[in-house]
């Protein structure tokens, strides 16, 4: 597919014998929202770790925009233009709220992070200033001199946005963004990926509440048993019998 911006071919990955996922074949099309379900332990984690480069497919390949990521590793993957946002949070929990934002704007200014240990953030200006204005877009603009361990899970979620959307990503993946918010805390986060979406990014989303994924996804790709079992536009997936057996059936749509 020519306007695929991540393209995954026949991608199997083993653990001591165990297929966690076979024959994965997918094309994220660019500036989409797409998402990939199904149940617990379908693989849809293990497959994000394959495309970032945290783990290695048993056989198969990923391409980013023409590029192979098969082979590479996570840091090169990322100053390529993919960003993640993990299941749990993965922020500097000793370090301020914007001092964390500052930190992957080194990375993409210098292609490396070396900061001078001489150095200090507030001599940063120009990083510090769009790091000021990322956290304020994201409702964080309050919270730049607080420790993130003092954070809420919410906050913190959003936090680890700002550091991925500081690098200026063309792919955003996104493990459960949405995972242990109230409702309203879900649905501001709907219309903030919205607005990203509207950017031109292409956001892919693992997500279990149904609310958020048929609020945002153009498409939508189903895994069970490590293998895809459907793929189609929201509508289509929600008629599939495939689905709805082996997944919608225990959810609230």
């Amino acid at each position: 597919m020519n306007n695929a911006v991540l393209s995954i071919h026949d991608v199997h990955k083993s653990f001591a014998g165990l297929h966690a996922l076979s024959n994965i074949n997918l094309d994220i099309r660019e500036s989409e929202s797409h998402a990939i379900i199904g149940p617990n332990g379908a693989g849809k984690s293990t497959l994000l770790n394959v495309c970032v480069g945290r783990l290695a497919p048993t056989r198969g390949t990923v391409l980013f925009d023409g590029t192979e990521l098969t082979g590479k590793h996570p840091f090169e993957i990322n100053q390529l233009g993919v960003a993640r946002v993990f299941q749990t949070p993965e922020i500097f929990e000793d370090l301020t709220v914007i001092e964390n934002v500052m930190i992957p704007m080194f990375s993409r200014r210098d292609r490396s992070f070396g900061l001078n240990i001489h150095s200090r953030f507030d001599e940063q200006t120009e990083i510090q200033s769009e790091s000021v204005q990322v956290l304020a877009d994201l409702g964080l603009g309050d919270h730049l001199a607080h420790l993130t361990n003092s954070l809420s899970r919410g906050d913190k979620r959003r936090l680890e946005l700002a550091m991925c959307l500081v690098q200026h990503p063309k792919l955003l993946l996104l493990d459960e963004p949405t995972a242990g918010m109230a409702r309203a805390d879900t649905n501001a986060t709907i219309e903030l990926l919205k607005r990203i979406k509207a950017t031109g990014i292409t956001i892919v989303i693992i997500e279990h509440d149904m609310h958020v994924v048929f609020s945002l996804a153009d498409r939508i790709t189903v895994l069970a048993g490590g293998t895809i079992i459907a793929q189609g536009t929201p509508d289509e997936i929600k008629g599939n019998p495939k689905v709805v057996e082996a997944y919608l059936g225990e959810e609230t749509v």
